[in-house]
């Protein structure tokens, strides 16, 4: 083992030494920021492409890019071309050793030629590792028709490997994993519970959206604590040029964005009420259910050159709130609080060295009110402290090594009764001190590797310290038009929120630090896939994925003692296929995929389909712009039903008093129901249509847009579940058309 170790230590400093030594001594390095010509916000995977060296680079979240290895002393044309702007080329050279930085600005355009930006994105993704990420933008996110306003956890399940359980849900679950094995940062900073109105709708407005890389697997080294999946939000920054508002209103909310210039920097305001629940009987069965939220956000930039040349300072923070109140003591109330505070500071040196430091706070609430109903009584609080830095370096071989740590203050609590009335207690207190380190191979035009690995000297739980996460992701371009994909990993999770499998509507999911007394959650992760460039407008994705789970917390249902244990470990396996076909050529964009999909659970050698299961998915979904300002969406959807639990039948289960509060020790009975082996049953298939058009009006005072869209065109009667007391059918959405009206100023 020790002359493993040093043989690899050999080779990790032979391609440093390579990297340095090999390269670079007549080039010099292009970067710069790609951004709004109007706003100055960053434009988000924009594309930089040079002609006379047939190579080029993708912007970040950010709007940054880097290119190495340029020759020096020669005259170069960079073509930067982004969806909705108009191309622009720059005309640049550079020193030998030294670096050309360039702000680029782009013109927004209601119509571009798109050839040029293929072809970019032809030739510089070509030994990107990337197998399981999207990235998204808000623009994206407003292709898809709206299910009352635009969402963007809504907008997720539109992803072949990611699941829903129902038109009243926002809730997500990726290839076979639970909900909250996925992480969701706003930021930097995780989110605990980033669902509104009994997880109707996402806490996050898509206006504040700048940019969103989602994982679903395969996530590299710098990501940690979750399992299944990781979605990265950043936020806009706010226009830098000048002051600007934006308000609009649906049949749910209304909001506000406020932005505008600040010396060297920027500001950004955004918030967020619900004022109606009518539209909400529609989600709940014509259930008339009192739900208020709000969620409110703001980000202030500083970007000077005299204090921070290349750099930029940024403060953010994020409040959201839920309460419902029937004002009937009968029936329950529930209330849930979400508060994120964070400060950032990013840093391009000039070696070319890129750093990000940063200091974040994210808060939960969670209480169950059950007054005279039949729930029990819930409070869960979740604190998290987090430090973070992140180094990246960038030779003049295109490689990068990357670094960083991650300090992590947690604390837990929550009271709680099941529902033969135990009460339970749990409290715990837990710090994650995490490095990582991974190197990107990518100096060779059609192969890419990204090897790394995570190290938790210090765990939330004692069996998480000193714990290794390594993973592997990489690219082989065989041919121009295709690549092969492949990636592996080990990924750790110490928290986990307590979820009952048994209920329809998951309302109140309470978190918690892993006990002492189960192991940290495991996951084993394998995928592979292929790329494949039909032409400059017509792409194709496919992979397989296998993923092993081990140590899954699961509520203990057999608990009748104080001194049982809340949780008992459980396992899962996933594994499937999915395929996507994109068409890409304005006016008219189009996107087909299908996913074939196994989840099984396992729990005290019991081996059942878990609730999100769905064997097979289809979602085809079109986008045209009109013109005059008019643009059209369709989407349709389907998939096989969802596994459910069959009722066998009744009994009259006799339920005695308690000997203490009655000395006759009374009872009573009450049907009780006999079900079948769990989730074995399957509801019918579920499909729907969904259109959407919106027009664009330029008002001499103001832009406004008017977005309407029909949700289920057909009015598809989709089984959500059976009522076990009665039998009755509930159905999903029906025909709902909705709309929304926007305005800047």
């Amino acid at each position: 083992m020790k002359k493993k170790i040093q043989f690899i230590l050999f080779l990790a400093i032979c391609l440093l030494f390579t990297s340095i030594k090999i390269y670079g001594q007549e080039t010099g390095k292009f970067r710069g920021f790609v951004v709004d010509s109007l706003s100055g916000e960053a434009l988000a995977f924009g594309n930089v492409f040079i002609e006379e060296l047939n190579t080029g680079a993708s912007t970040d979240v950010r709007g940054y890019f880097l290119i190495n290895n340029i020759p020096a002393g020669k005259a170069f044309t960079a073509v930067i071309s982004y969806v909705g702007y108009t191309t622009k080329r720059v005309t640049f050279s550079v020193n030998q050793g030294e670096i050309t930085h360039l702000n680029i600005q782009l013109l927004p355009s209601s119509y571009q030629l798109q050839t040029v930006e293929k072809v970019a994105q032809k030739v510089f993704k070509e030994n990107s590792t990337d197998i399981g990420l999207q990235k998204l933008t808000l623009r994206d996110l407003e292709m898809i028709p709206k299910g009352v306003e635009t969402d963007v956890f809504r907008s997720l399940q539109a992803i072949p490997g990611v699941k829903s359980t129902g038109d009243v849900s926002a809730r997500y679950y990726v290839r076979g994993g639970t909900s909250d094995q996925n992480l969701v940062l706003l930021n930097g900073i995780p989110i605990y519970n980033p669902f509104h109105a009994l997880g109707l709708f996402s806490v996050i407005d898509p206006e504040m959206i700048n940019g969103i890389e989602f994982y679903k697997g395969g996530f590299s080294a710098e990501y940690g604590g979750r399992l299944s999946s990781v979605m990265n939000i950043v936020s806009k920054d706010g226009n830098k040029s000048v002051y600007g508002s934006t308000a609009s209103a649906s049949f749910l909310s209304g909001k506000v964005m406020l932005e505008g210039p600040i010396p060297d920097g920027s500001f950004m305001f955004t918030g967020r009420k619900s004022f109606s629940n009518d539209i909400l009987k529609k989600f709940l069965n014509d259930q008339n259910v009192p739900i208020d939220f709000y969620d409110m956000s703001f980000k202030v930039n500083y970007s000077g050159d005299q204090l921070l040349k290349n750099g930029k300072f940024s403060v953010f923070g994020f409040i959201s709130g839920d309460n419902l109140d029937y004002k009937d003591p009968a029936k329950e109330n529930f209330k849930w609080r979400n508060n994120l505070f964070g400060i950032e500071w990013l840093q391009i040196y000039d070696a070319p060295l890129f750093s990000r430091i940063a200091l974040s706070s994210s808060t939960f609430y969670g209480e169950i009110i059950p007054n005279q109903s039949d729930l029990k009584p819930r409070v869960n609080d979740l604190s998290d402290v987090t430090v973070s830095a992140d180094f990246t370096y960038v030779f003049d071989s295109k490689d990068e090594l990357d670094t960083g740590i991650n300090l992590k203050f947690l604390k837990t609590n929550l009271d709680m009764q099941n529902k033969l009335g135990v009460k339970s207690s749990v409290n715990d207190v837990g710090g994650n001190f995490a490095v990582y380190l991974k190197y990107k191979l990518l100096r060779f035009h059609n192969f890419g590797v990204d090897a790394g690995t995570r190290f938790n000297l210090i765990g939330l739980t004692e069996d998480g310290s000193f714990t290794l996460e390594p993973r592997l992701s990489l690219t082989y371009r065989v041919f121009q038009f295709l690549a092969l994909k492949a990636s592996a990993g080990i990924y750790l999770q110490e928290l986990s929120t307590i979820a009952d499998e048994n209920e329809v509507i998951s309302i109140f999911e309470p978190w918690l630090i892993t006990p002492d007394y189960l192991e940290p959650a495991k996951a084993y992760h394998y995928s592979a896939g292929l790329d494949i460039d039909f032409s400059s407008v017509l792409s194709a994705k496919t992979e397989i994925y296998y993923k092993d789970m081990k140590n899954v917390p699961v509520i203990n249902e057999n608990k009748y003692y104080e001194y049982d244990n809340d949780l008992v470990a459980g396992s899962a396996e996933s594994y499937g296929w999915e395929f996507m076909l994109q068409y890409n050529d304005l006016p008219l964009n189009a996107t087909a995929s299908y996913s074939l999909n196994w989840a099984y659970k396992t729990v005290d050698d019991y081996v059942y389909y878990p609730k999100y299961d769905t064997r097979h998915s289809v979602n085809i979904s079109v986008d045209y712009e009109i013109g005059w300002g008019i643009h059209s969406r369709a989407m349709w959807v389907y998939s096989s039903g969802l596994p459910f639990t069959k009722l066998q039948g009744f009994y009259d289960k006799y339920y005695p008093g308690n000997v203490y509060d009655n000395p006759f020790y009374s009872g009573s009975y009450s049907p009780y129901s006999i079900l079948g082996d769990k989730n074995t049953g399957r509801l019918p298939q579920y499909h729907r249509l969904d259109l959407g058009i919106s027009k664009k009006f330029a008002l001499p005072f103001c832009v406004m847009d008017l977005d309407v869209s029909v949700i289920n065109v057909y009015n598809r009667k989709n089984i959500f579940y059976f009522k076990r007391d009665t039998g009755e059918r509930v159905y999903m959405l029906p025909f709902l058309p909705t709309a929304t009206l926007k305005i800047e100023i």
